[in-house]
């Protein structure tokens, strides 16, 4: 299928606003000597995306142009700052450490494997956003935004709620060195992410009923992004090193979907 011209020059402004954001924090990361500012940065873009496009482009008095601005700007706000508040004040973080000793020079490795790379997963993963709020010519709102919407909602709140109960937890200095596996975390060892997942899948949803059923891609790398290369994999490493407790943690807890837990003993 052919992607209109319209969305092409979507994926244009995606791509401006990405580059230029991640480039300014690249800038400002070189003389803290901390790449992990990146973190906070990393939902705003998202935010500052769908701004652009409904400012410079065309047909965004729809609804589901406003559906979309507003469910967007509303993960991409808590999420944001839920993550500055959680870096202020911290080190950088151990997964950007490992690559400050492997790589070097690292000035210039930072741009390319860390901002560039996450400008460009970034547009991808706007996708959807991107085929909405670029759509000149958009069709009423139907059932399948609402079930998008709706879906959205259902991440969002596994999402929120799992941050803050894992916030608390860490906050007690009872909880020192144990296992979070208390609320959400009982049935997914990263309900988070669950629930960030499942927030994109919904917004893929809405642009599904745009008809933009190929910006699949988005939810689906955001997904994979999750599961395999920044989230679950390199934390389960590094949580079964530094947590007594986690092995047994994570034979009895699902990995990402919410389950009950499995019996692991007689």
């Amino acid at each position: 299928m052919a992607v209109p011209p319209n969305v092409v020059s979507a994926l244009g402004i995606a791509a401006l606003v990405a580059g230029v954001l991640m480039a300014g924090c690249w800038l400002v990361s070189l003389p803290k000597r901390d790449v992990s500012i990146v973190d906070p940065l990393w939902p705003m873009v998202f935010v500052a995306v769908a701004w652009s496009l409904w400012l410079f482009s065309e047909g965004t008095g729809d609804g589901r142009a406003w559906l979309v601005l507003v469910i967007v700007s509303a993960w991409g706000l808590r999420l944001g700052a839920h993550l500055t508040a959680r870096k202020w004040g911290a080190p950088e973080d151990f997964r950007y450490q490992a690559l400050r000793r492997r790589l070097e020079p690292f000035w210039l490795w930072s741009l390319l494997v860390v901002f560039i790379l996450q400008a460009g997963l970034a547009v991808v993963v706007s996708l959807p956003v991107q085929a909405v709020l670029g759509d000149p010519d958009p069709a009423p709102l139907g059932w399948l935004d609402w079930l998008g919407a709706a879906v959205w909602a259902v991440g969002l709140a596994f999402e929120s709620v799992s941050d803050e109960q894992l916030r608390r937890f860490k906050a007690d200095e009872a909880n020192r060195g144990s296992v979070m596996d208390r609320g959400l975390w009982r049935y997914s060892r990263h309900p988070n992410y669950f629930g960030d997942s499942v927030v994109w899948w919904g917004i893929w949803l809405v642009a599904a009923a745009a008809g933009a059923w190929w910006t699949v891609a988005g939810p689906l790398l955001m997904t994979i992004l999750l599961l395999k290369v920044s989230g679950v994999t390199v934390l389960e490493r590094s949580m079964g090193r530094r947590r007594p407790g986690y092995a047994e943690y994570t034979a009895r807890t699902s990995a990402f979907v919410p389950m009950p837990p499995r019996r692991t003993g007689r």
